[in-house]
């Protein structure tokens, strides 16, 4: 099989066939110099793509429903933790930013928060997610409630679409990567400090975060993250380190 019959063949799960395919790519390269058979490496390549982008989300998030907010949120594991806590969590991210763009790179489902941020702030948000099946379901949202929002399919990966998407927001701009840099690192080793120094110089602040306790099995774990706070600390300014629920959020700026 030839990489374009390998790519198509670990697509036609479903949880993988909207996926970018730089991402699919990638995820596979980990494995193709592998001595094993091209099955194994498509197994090995789907298994990857699933601690990544599907392990923590719910099979009823992959079509169209119209349901409530809360309803999406609680399908993924991510948001349903970070669901009692959104109110708080904006209040400190925002601060007194009245109106600004909001940047939700690698989103996840994300934008059904939407309802939670400050009533006094005026938010142009933008998510940009791999998973193409949340990016549909978070426009229909978006539209039904006629919000200033949009999502747009796209792979993290693809740095210079990601500047320009970044750059055509209007400042001042916010970006969020929630629980995205340790998927980023699973890819590609360093990408995120790549991305990190591209994207960065372009915002008044960005916002990364951690888990602090497994997910599936609730253990507590230490969330230090040595190396990219190590990153950061060198590189640009951090402006607040805080815990909220079982999410460690880091912001920081560009050094003036």
């Amino acid at each position: 099989m030839n990489r374009v019959e390998i790519r198509k063949r670990i697509r036609n799960k479903r949880e993988f066939s909207k996926i970018p395919e730089k991402d699919i790519f990638l995820a596979y390269k980990k494995f193709e110099k592998r001595q094993c058979s091209e099955e194994e490496k498509i197994r090995l390549t789907r298994d990857l793509l699933r601690k990544v982008y599907s392990a923590f989300t719910s099979g009823k998030l992959l079509s169209i429903k119209d349901k409530s907010e809360e309803w999406f949120l609680r399908k993924h594991l991510s948001t349903r933790e970070r669901l009692d806590y959104y109110p708080e969590l904006y209040k400190k991210l925002f601060g007194s930013l009245k109106e600004f763009s909001l940047i939700d790179l690698g989103s996840g489902i994300n934008g059904f928060s939407y309802k939670f941020f400050p009533k006094n702030t005026k938010v142009n948000y933008l998510a940009v997610e791999a998973i193409g099946q949340f990016v549909e379901l978070m426009n229909f949202y978006f539209k039904k409630n006629n919000l200033n929002a949009k999502a747009i399919h796209e792979s993290l990966f693809n740095l210079k679409k990601i500047k320009a998407l970044v750059q055509d927001c209007e400042k001042p701009r916010i970006v969020f990567l929630f629980k995205v840099i340790d998927s980023l690192e699973m890819i590609e080793r360093d990408y995120s400090k790549r991305l990190l120094e591209e994207i960065t110089p372009l915002c008044k602040e960005v916002v990364i975060s951690f888990a602090t306790k497994s997910m599936i099995r609730q253990d507590k774990f230490r969330a230090n993250r040595k190396w990219i706070i190590d990153f950061l600390k060198e590189n640009f300014e951090l402006l607040g380190d805080f815990n909220l629920g079982n999410e460690r959020y880091v912001i920081f700026k560009n050094k003036v």
